[in-house]
């Protein structure tokens, strides 16, 4: 049985890599666009040059699985074609092609690899008392503003959002601002109309100069599951029927960010729990038993801020919030397996 699997973020690593564990006569090959494995919670860590987010596909997968560098053009119709013009067949395929961000001109993006180094050379040569603004008040700003604050304290940092921390409930709203008080972070609650010219330009009205101007929004998915024909929704997601396939397609699963799953926000929170189920979901058709269906179940929010600092509050499975929160290396400690491990998390490698 030929499996593919088509990227290589963390549903698409906990995909292969569970496969290979449940279903050991599965030949998988994984395409992705590069030959590394890219942790994307931790590119705020590359940005600030704290830790490297990219880690070898070869280290990362399951003795057996085959790892391609290449770039999908399309799939379906048991086809996976590559945009150097071959081909490969399958009988089962993941599409795990994540989300991606849309940045406003002017801005450089936090949220993808190729954003995140651009980011880090131009921050290594920002001279001392320049000034960083991150757009963005949701976790991916604030753990980018605060990285950058903690490791370069002599730039002035901005955060601009609408609502910065606006994610969290009163309490832990008000720790994640003070943390980045602390840190030194200027908070800006407002809109951003425009960057242009070192210039960003608020929906108040108001301007400010800015050196470097980080988009940390995600937004949107690639394209991959239109272009290829699949139903999507109104953000390009694939839809999905109840045990993640695509409802054009049962041969194609669609998991993590990519897939328009109902009740999902684009969270690597359900990279994992996505995959499993898909994995599961295809051992059972191979062995002759009935799917079951999948059910988005949340269990935190969490951001840290800067190395030793963390905020995290409890949700409902419903992702509401509950008052519960904590907050250093205890916060920490739940963003870590709401973002890379254990049960709740997306965490690859051998062990998967």
């Amino acid at each position: 049985m030929k499996v593919v699997v088509v990227g290589a973020g963390y549903a698409g690593m906990y995909a292969a890599n569970r496969l290979a564990k449940k279903v050991r006569t599965a030949g998988i090959t994984v395409i992705n666009p590069r030959p590394d494995f890219v942790e994307r919670v931790r590119l705020h860590q590359q940005i600030a040059g704290t830790a490297d987010a990219a880690t070898p596909l070869t280290s990362m997968l399951r003795a057996g699985i085959t790892p391609r560098t290449a770039t999908v053009d399309k799939i379906g119709d048991g086809v996976v074609r590559l945009d150097d013009g071959t081909s490969l067949d399958f009988d089962y395929a993941f599409l795990a092609v994540g989300s991606t961000a849309r940045p406003m001109p002017g801005t450089i993006p936090v949220g993808t690899w190729e954003g995140a180094e651009q980011a880090r050379v131009a921050l290594a040569a920002l001279p001392a008392d320049s000034t960083v603004t991150v757009i963005g008040g949701g976790a991916t700003g604030i753990e980018t503003a605060a990285e950058v604050a903690g490791a370069r304290p002599d730039l002035r940092v901005r955060i601009v959002g609408p609502s910065v921390a606006g994610d969290f409930s009163h309490r832990p709203h008000q720790r994640v601002r003070a943390g980045l008080e602390r840190l030194k972070v200027d908070i800006v609650d407002d809109g951003v109309t425009e960057v242009t010219d070192g210039t960003v330009r608020l929906r108040s009205g108001a301007a400010f100069a800015s050196d470097l101007t980080l988009w940390a929004i995600v937004s949107g998915v690639p394209d991959l599951a239109a272009r290829s024909g699949l139903t999507v929704d109104a953000e390009g997601r694939a839809l999905v029927d109840e045990c993640l396939r695509s409802v054009d397609d049962e041969r194609i699963f669609a998991v993590g960010d990519c897939a328009a799953v109902p009740g999902a926000r684009f969270a690597c929170a359900l990279a994992a729990p996505q995959a499993a189920h898909a994995v599961n979901t295809l051992a059972r058709l191979i062995a002759g038993r009935e799917p079951t269906p999948y059910a988005v179940r949340y269990v935190a929010r969490a951001v840290t801020l800067g190395r030793k600092n963390a905020v995290g509050q409890f949700t409902r499975p419903d992702d509401t919030l509950r008052r519960a929160y904590v907050t250093g290396r205890t916060a920490v400690v739940i963003k870590e397996l709401a973002s890379r491990g254990g049960k709740f998390g997306a965490r690859t490698g051998t062990g998967a």
